[in-house]
């Protein structure tokens, strides 16, 4: 199984430890985005889960993790986007230039054919 996280919500920047500890219990309980009374459990072990796609506009959030994923035998790459919007049409985010920064710093960590 592939799993996405998360074209839904950025979970990388703003659910970090949220996701680790899903991953500590190797599951999540999710819902249905078109039937919002159907929940579903996603197991996430690394014998259930082939690669994790992460879907993020910053990374740091995630990256002190990304040992511990490696450790359990994970596979993972990122989907990373880079915006020229400002504050305005996105507020929660960190300063461009730290972004950049950041994205560098990914690929020096993964390697740069896993982003």
């Amino acid at each position: 199984m592939i799993l996405s996280v998360s074209r839904r919500t950025d979970i990388p920047c703003r659910y970090s430890e949220w996701f680790m500890n899903r991953i500590r219990e190797g599951s999540a309980v999710v819902r249905n985005p078109f039937n919002a009374g159907q929940l579903g459990r996603i197991p996430m072990t690394p014998e259930a889960v082939d690669c994790i796609v992460f879907w993020t506009k910053d990374p740091q959030p995630l990256m002190p993790y990304l040992k511990e994923l490696d450790n359990r035998g994970y596979r993972y790459y990122f989907q990373f986007t880079l915006t020229p919007y400002g504050k305005a049409l996105e507020p929660g985010l960190r300063d461009k230039k730290e972004i950049i920064r950041t994205f560098r710093s990914l690929a020096e960590q993964i390697g740069s054919g896993r982003i």
